[in-house]
């Protein structure tokens, strides 16, 4: 069984690909190969000799469509991939277009199509929420500066003002939402969403949807720690119906396939849940879940393999994970080898 698997960027703001892959390998496959996809040749989880066996740069699919395939279909002559997982929200929408052709060559995919991934784009959330009866953040999107002199109409500040797919600032005050919007802008494009800010503590939830509306497993964590990026650093499992049955509905309304993490937060002055945002992809603290009971990662697989699996039911409740850093030393050697061919191989 070979499986490729891309987000091996394990630093400060860390990709999935790594937890992942170690859901994978706890499953106890025979004659597993893992195979990382990299953007960048300092991805640390192209050096960690017990993360990937082989490892393979690619070019980010902004840079076409054509050129990611025909580079992953000259790998796939050398390693035969049965399973590709992409991990990445900037990614999901390439690689859920060229699904059919990764299945022509042979590679299974379980991913959710375009108008899936429309639908609960950032911009587009609250609308759905509102259409479903899910609490959501009021919104206002912009796309130009001049946007920006709505907020004080609409909200009072504090407000976050977030990227289309990544990274998000509170603002407390104009001067400061404006150096927030021509960041993300910069960064990311629009448009940028500007939403009321609630006060309370962050929860989350991954699961992963069968593409029939049916959710094969759900675990909420409560953040225990966050970095000044808003990651969670550390979380604990927890017995939070409320936020499973809201993901359940959503993955039953959108009849999610693939994974999924659910972001909300419980308001401190009337301890209501609302959806902050879902992303299109396991997050990086998807190992909870399987250190929890529920492999996710590795049902995945079996999902896209056309495998029907029984939906977990239970998990445990009072798992931490805590993240940590690891200085890892290798070779210059192996640097040269990504960056000159493009390939390094750990077996």
């Amino acid at each position: 069984m070979k499986i490729a698997v891309t987000g091996l960027n394990n630093v400060d703001n860390p990709g999935p690909g790594v937890p992942v892959i170690r859901g994978i390998k706890d499953a106890g496959i025979e004659n597993l190969k893992i195979i990382g996809l990299l953007y960048d040749a300092l991805e640390p989880g192209a050096y960690m000799p017990d993360v990937a066996d082989a490892n393979y740069m690619i070019p980010y699919p902004s840079g076409g469509l054509d050129i990611l395939l025909e580079r992953i279909k000259s790998i796939n002559e050398k390693e035969n991939i049965d399973v590709l997982i992409p991990t990445l929200d900037a990614e999901l929408y390439a690689f859920s277009k060229l699904a059919p052709e990764l299945e022509q060559i042979g590679i299974k995919t379980f991913l959710p199509n375009i108008e899936q991934l429309n639908i609960r784009a950032k911009d587009k959330l609250f609308k759905f929420c509102e259409e479903n009866n899910i609490a959501a953040p009021e919104n206002i999107l912009a796309n130009t500066y001049h946007d920006l002199y709505k907020i004080s109409s609409e909200f009072n500040y504090p407000v976050v003002v977030k990227g289309i797919f990544y990274d998000a600032y509170i603002a407390n005050n104009f001067d400061e939402a404006a150096a927030a919007f021509k960041k993300l802008s910069d960064k990311w494009g629009f448009p940028i969403i500007v939403q009321r800010f609630i006060k309370g503590d962050e929860y989350n939830v991954t699961a992963l949807g069968d593409g029939s509306g049916n959710a094969v497993g759900a675990v909420p964590m409560k953040k225990l720690y966050i970095t000044e990026k808003g990651k969670g650093w550390a979380g604990v499992t927890i017995d939070e119906r409320e936020i499973i049955d809201i993901s359940k509905k959503v993955i039953g309304k959108l009849e999610w396939k693939g994974g999924a993490e659910f972001e909300f937060i419980k308001e401190a002055e009337t301890n209501k849940f609302y959806l902050l945002e879902i992303n299109p992809r396991f997050p990086a603290w998807v190992y909870l879940a399987v250190g929890a009971g529920q492999n996710l990662p590795y049902a995945n697989v079996l999902l896209a393999l056309g495998r029907k699996i029984e939906p977990f039911k239970n998990y445990e409740i009072g798992k931490i994970f805590i993240r940590y850093s690891w200085d890892l030393i290798t070779d210059i050697k192996q640097f040269e080898k990504l960056t000159v061919k493009g390939e390094i191989s750990h077996e």
